[in-house]
């Protein structure tokens, strides 16, 4: 589960935007060295521990048994990757069995088989391998007590009956797990190569480049995998012949490099989104601004509703909050037209069967006298609350745009703020003090399902979780399951978007906007665009044009 502070939104865990710009316009389509420029100080390269998306920085070296297809305009589908099909069902959706094409080899030129990735997945349970994504570790039976592989034992749910065959059992019926088979964790893994700190050193890889070098804290050098194919490789098209991650990168000194465009700036990028300075600075430049590239949408930010406390209990004081916001006072805040749309649905833009509505339709500066008219209706005058908000300066203008459109309906609003690491210990409380804050999230993969399941079913309040509204609904819980459960994906995208409607008929947040997203190239690159879904470069598909 991806939580995303609303000014530094995982730039450094993705490495990685939407289709402003398709990229260069020279005709040379491979070969020369890709540069990726990060802010972050290191860049770790183990699936096991690693929340990165599929189509970003690990999809250049490792391969999982399905992986994601994006394209311009489209929703993301889930293919097929070392798999020969996204997966079979049986047992109603409990067991999943998948086959692995014919001639695949790790970068040492040694057979990647299912024993391999079943290891690779019983790593992902080790304390010592923490941080990553974890939806497999609570779906697969016996996950709860496991521990992983290094004191010699096995995951019984997970079967390798042969060396091409893979089958997992769950312990309750899920319809996403062609998804969940994208994530880092089902990335092969050679038994004499899983021990951590020799993983992190010199990992051997699946995907179509291998390490050549690693100076942490510096670059991370990529080269060809000699024994990838792309026979076997529909997605990934390894254009160019090296890979230079280099990381510490100044923010402004990268996007100063890419505008100039010189050198080895002309076939690089940065992985972090452009800042309004950045903007800025970038908009001030013609040429460099065509280089730009903007997602249509992005992650959804929101106001919090603590629904068990005091007056925030009633239905019509939740209410009234919908209509009190100003939503274009926020998003210019935020940084305008640029930095994002008005927010209604808690399905994001670009997941399958989103479908678009409003319950609270107004202006986008709200509608102060409905709010006005249920706080009277609810009883409820002088209401004072609380809203907690992260202390860098984007965050709390953010925050004093929502201050003052709740004002105007006679909502007394007390800021209080924090930094990172104090919000989200608090936010994801068991009992929190907080009235409102201000929450952001990027799904960790393209189905309604990682839209709504982490933040509004009840199981996920507290403990670290991000039901940060503390909402209970013991219909939408049963709702998250049934729609969890399905197999067929037309029924379950229809049943999530009911659902959708459904807790939003609670009012336990406000939607504010959908983030956009604008990253830099360097005028070499060809490619460069943002899928509906997620809303970063795809890296598989990047083209070098000089």
């Amino acid at each position: 589960m991806r939580k995303t502070p609303l000014v530094a939104l995982l730039a450094a865990t993705a490495l990685t935007l939407t289709a402003c710009s398709g990229g260069g316009s020279a005709t040379k389509q491979s070969g020369g060295t890709l540069t990726i420029l990060t802010p972050a100080s290191t860049v770790g390269l183990d699936p096991a521990s690693s929340q990165n998306l599929a189509t970003t920085t690990l999809s250049l070296l490792d391969r999982r048994l399905t992986t994601w297809d994006v394209q311009k305009g489209q929703d993301a589908k889930v293919v097929p990757d070392l798999a020969t099909t996204t997966g079979e069902a049986s047992d109603g959706g409990r067991t999943w069995t998948y086959t692995l094409k014919d001639g695949l080899k790790f970068s040492d030129g040694s057979a990647i088989t299912s024993a391999a990735i079943k290891y690779g997945i019983e790593r992902s349970f080790s304390d010592q391998l923490q941080g990553g994504l974890s939806y497999h570790k609570t779906l697969l039976e016996g996950g709860d007590a496991y521990q992983g592989p290094f004191d010699g034992k096995q995951l019984g749910s997970i079967e390798t009956p042969d060396a091409k065959t893979i089958v997992f059992h769950l312990n309750k019926a899920f319809g996403d797990w062609p998804w969940i088979a994208s994530m880092p964790a089902f990335s092969p893994v050679k038994e004499s190569n899983g021990n951590p700190v020799a993983y992190a050193k010199a990992p051997i890889t699946s995907g179509p480049y291998k390490v050549d070098s690693i100076k942490d804290g510096t670059a991370i050098t990529l080269s060809r995998n000699p024994h990838w194919s792309r026979r076997t490789d529909s997605v990934r098209t390894a254009a160019a012949d090296e890979v230079v991650i280099q990381e510490s990168q100044n923010q402004t000194t990268t996007v100063q490099n890419l505008v100039n465009g010189t050198g080895a700036y002309a076939t690089a990028f940065g992985a972090q989104y452009l800042g309004a300075s950045d903007l800025a600075a970038v908009n001030g430049n013609p040429a460099a601004k065509a280089r730009v590239a903007t997602s249509n949408a992005g992650p959804i930010q929101y106001l919090a509703i603590n629904t068990q406390r005091g007056d925030l209990k009633r239905l019509k004081v939740r209410q009234a909050l919908e209509y009190a916001v100003d939503k274009r006072s926020y998003l210019v805040a935020s940084g305008g037209a640029q930095a994002g749309t008005s927010a209604s649905t808690l399905i994001t833009p670009g997941i399958a069967g989103r479908q678009d509505y409003d319950l609270y339709a107004a202006p986008e500066t709200g509608d102060v006298a409905k709010a006005k008219g249920l706080l009277s209706d609810a009883g409820v005058s002088a209401l004072k609350l609380t809203l907690l908000t992260q202390n860098d300066a984007a965050s709390l203008a953010q925050a004093q745009a929502v201050q003052q459109g709740l004002q105007r309906a006679g909502i007394a609003v007390t800021l209080k703020t924090e930094d990172a690491d104090a919000f989200y210990t608090d936010v994801a409380a068991s009992d929190p003090t907080f009235d409102l804050a201000l929450m952001s999230w990027q799904p960790d993969f393209p189905s309604a399902n990682s839209n709504i399941s982490p933040l509004f079913d009840s199981s996920q309040i507290g403990n670290g979780n991000y039901n940060v509204s503390q909402y209970r609904n013991a219909d939408v819980d049963a709702a998250i399951a049934a729609a969890q459960a399905e197999v067929d994906q037309t029924k379950a995208q229809a049943a999530w978007a009911a659902v959708d409607r459904r807790i939003m008929a609670d009012a336990p947040v406000v939607p504010l906007i959908y983030a956009k997203q604008s990253f830099l190239r360097g005028s070499g690159i060809g490619n460069f665009f943002i899928p509906s879904f997620p809303a970063y470069p795809d890296y598989m598909t990047l083209t070098i044009t000089r």
